[in-house]
Parts: structure tokens; C-alpha cells; sequence
């Protein structure tokens, strides 16, 4: 079908213009030695929390900030914002408590001049439409933030496997922590 022909183009190019370089550098925070507390709003947050589900899949300590068993951050600890908009008011609120908590801040974002990409410690650009893009601006087909959803799923699952083949973490060790 052509509409998915112009969906998978549109994600292969958004995918294309990730910058390798940040992406190593946000694979080099993630560690097993660090509490690691993942954020999103809508449906970024659902691409938030299978990211959260793939990293304790492989090990990690992680933890989705607002569930209801989600502890306090603490110095040392790693914040992951996910927000297309870079802007999302609760994701703001959540980083600056971190940040102020002495957390190192990770952002995945399509707008790097927003308030969450400047105040982060690193920040990996993912360009894809969000749903404020009008205009020249929106480079989509999709409804809203449908691009940037998309693209960051596929960013954190291959930042995931990413991590997999460094760690040495196997299907198979995978498979056993999963429910």
C-alpha cells in the first residue's frame, strides 16, 4: 500500500538524520552501576515506558517517573526526558527536580533549542514532525506527533540492542527476565 510506503520513507529519513556521535554518548550513561528513571507525556511516555521495559529486560535499574512505586532521584542517578516538543510542561518540571537533585540529564527531543535540550547534559535529536509543526515546518503526512513516535521507537530499540551487544547481554538472558 502507497500510505505505507510514504510512513516507512518518512521514518527512514527522520532515522537517517540521528547524529551517531550523540547517540554513543547517551549508550555511554546508561550503566548497571546508576538508577536510571525514564519520562514522557502521551504517547511519547508509551514509547518512554517500553524503552523503561527493555532496559530491565536487560538488567538495568530503571524505574518510570510517576508510577506509583517510582522512588525520589538522587545524586548520581540518570534522567531520560523523551518529548518531541522539548517544551512538555510535566516533563520540564520533572527534569529540573532532577537536575537539582544531582542527576546527569539524558534528552531525546526533535527540538534542540527547546528548554529540555539546552539544560541537558546530552541530548540525542531525533527530527521527526511533532504536532506543533505547521508549514514548512511539518515535514509529515501523519496526524500530530505520529512521526517523532514512530522514530523514537526505533531509536530506543536500537539504543537497546545498542546496549545489548556492548553489555553481552544475549536473547536468551533477555527472554529469562521478561514476564
Amino acid at each position: 500500500m502507497e500510505l505505507f510506503s510514504v510512513i516507512l520513507e518518512e521514518i527512514k529519513e527522520v532515522i537517517s538524520k540521528v547524529n551517531e556521535s550523540d547517540f554513543i554518548k547517551a549508550a555511554s550513561t546508561i550503566n548497571k552501576e546508576r538508577r536510571i528513571f525514564v519520562d514522557g507525556e502521551g504517547r511519547s511516555g508509551l514509547m518512554a515506558k517500553g524503552f523503561a521495559m527493555r532496559l530491565m529486560h536487560l538488567g538495568y535499574n530503571v524505574y518510570v517517573v510517576g508510577e506509583t512505586i517510582t522512588p525520589a532521584v538522587s545524586k548520581g542517578d540518570l534522567f531520560i526526558g523523551i518529548s518531541g516538543s522539548g517544551k512538555s510542561p510535566n516533563i520540564v518540571a520533572d527534569m529540573k527536580k532532577a537536575k537539582n537533585a544531582g542527576c546527569e540529564i539524558l534528552v531525546f527531543t526533535s527540538n534542540k533549542e527547546s528548554d529540555m535540550a539546552n539544560d541537558a547534559d546530552k541530548i540525542v535529536v531525533v527530527p521527526g514532525t511533532v504536532k506543533g509543526d505547521a508549514g514548512s515546518e511539518r515535514k509529515s503526512i501523519q496526524l500530530l506527533s505520529s512521526l517523532f513516535d514512530q522514530s523514537i521507537h526505533i531509536v530506543l530499540d536500537g539504543l537497546c540492542l545498542y546496549l545489548s551487544q556492548r553489555d553481552k547481554i544475549s536473547n536468551d538472558s533477555a527472554t529469562k527476565t521478561h514476564w
